[in-house]
């Protein structure tokens, strides 16, 4: 039975949205496949690592028959993405998948899709809210470096996103760093808490486009939703308590200045470079008029680099992971930054001058 005759581009851009959650080791051996499901002209491609779900649909099948099966999905891709442009068709007959375009043809082993386990969707999702792709997406930019990777506080290890209000706000931290991003929403909503784990995030911003198409969000207790598009993405949320951010960020801080984001991004890589692999420290001195950046490593070699600023506070002399800094300063799409600070041991605020949706907390180091 033929499931898919259409160019080979047409099939390759829905395969490769939902390939990116397949581990090719896995205990349970089917989640190295995708589930190809044909109703009709309507096929849909899905992926899920049981944490994770994507779904794409598709309008170019054959005939008005159903069928469904699962296929190894990265060796489909790869050998997508090996052929020629041209056409292609999947033909499905027993239990082996022919993937056929010109002369080159190939056969491939299937597992029956009734052993595909899918995620359970909630049947009640609270919170239903919808913005513009992009919106979100620059929401993502702005906090997604400060999620930690393999924390032993799970609850660490993804993104919490709060709905209050008409706001929609997205925090992450490791522990050492914390950044805050908000936009606001056409409509009102009850406060809402979630923690989003980190492959869903890197997921959505693989996913995501920079335009004005809608996403709808969804989130329920334990499940949130995203349609974009032709994709869904169902993922499970991280239980636990997140730490309270709003005490974390610092207020009142007297002593800060505005700088320009790629003056102070492009000193950083400087000095970085003389930083040692496992001690990536750089000494901050900043008194009035100025900010100088020291860095040293274990061979004696120094770098230093000067910078003016308007600035009449206190003198202050602190160091910082100059890895932190230069994170948040990558995937800030400004000119101006500001930049206020307690004292040598108090964390860093990096803020938006006139500007309240973005804040970085950095906490300082001794060097």
């Amino acid at each position: 039975m033929q499931l898919v005759k259409t160019e080979r581009d047409n099939l390759l851009g829905p395969l490769q949205t939902v390939s990116g959650i397949v581990e090719r080791r896995h205990t349970l051996p089917i989640l190295a496949n995708l589930l190809i499901t044909k109703a009709g002209a309507d096929v849909s491609f899905l992926s899920t690592d049981l944490e994770l779900q994507i779904t794409t649909r598709a309008g170019f099948g054959t005939g008005n028959d159903q069928a469904s099966t699962t296929v190894a999905a990265r060796k489909l891709l790869d050998i997508l993405r090996a052929m020629p442009d041209g056409e292609v068709s999947l033909t499905l007959s027993d239990k082996r998948l022919t993937v056929q375009s010109g002369k080159s043809r190939f056969a491939l082993q299937t597992l029956a899709a009734d052993e595909f386990p899918t995620v359970a969707q909630a049947k009640d999702y609270g919170a239903v809210l919808e913005l513009p792709q992009k919106r979100f997406r620059q929401l993502l930019g702005m906090v997604h470096f400060a999620m930690a990777q393999q924390d032993i506080r799970y609850y660490l290890n993804g993104m919490l996103i709060v709905v209050d209000g008409k706001q929609l706000m997205a925090v992450a931290t490791d522990g050492h760093r914390l950044a805050y991003a908000s936009t606001e929403l056409d409509e009102e909503f009850p406060r809402q808490e979630v923690i989003v784990p980190r492959k869903t995030i890197l997921e959505l911003q693989r996913l995501l486009e920079d335009t004005d198409d809608p996403l709808k969000i969804e989130i329920a207790a334990t499940q949130a939703k995203f349609t974009f598009g032709r994709v869904e993405l169902v993922s499970k949320l991280v239980e636990g308590k997140f730490p309270d951010f709003q005490r974390v960020i610092p207020k009142g801080y007297k002593n800060s200045f505005t700088i320009g984001r790629d003056e102070l991004q492009r000193s950083l890589q400087r000095a970085a470079i003389l930083t040692s692999d496992k001690f990536k420290g750089v000494r901050c001195l900043i008194g009035p008029g100025q900010m100088k950046i020291l860095s040293t490593n274990a061979d004696q070699e120094e770098a230093q680099e000067e910078l003016e600023i308007a600035y009449d506070g206190d003198a202050l002399d602190i160091g910082f992971n100059v890895t932190y800094l230069l994170d948040a300063l990558a995937n800030l799409k400004v000119d101006m930054l500001q930049i206020s600070l307690g004292d040598s041991t108090a964390s860093a605020l990096i803020t938006i001058p006139e500007n309240d949706t973005f804040k970085y907390v950095v906490m300082p180091m001794r060097i």
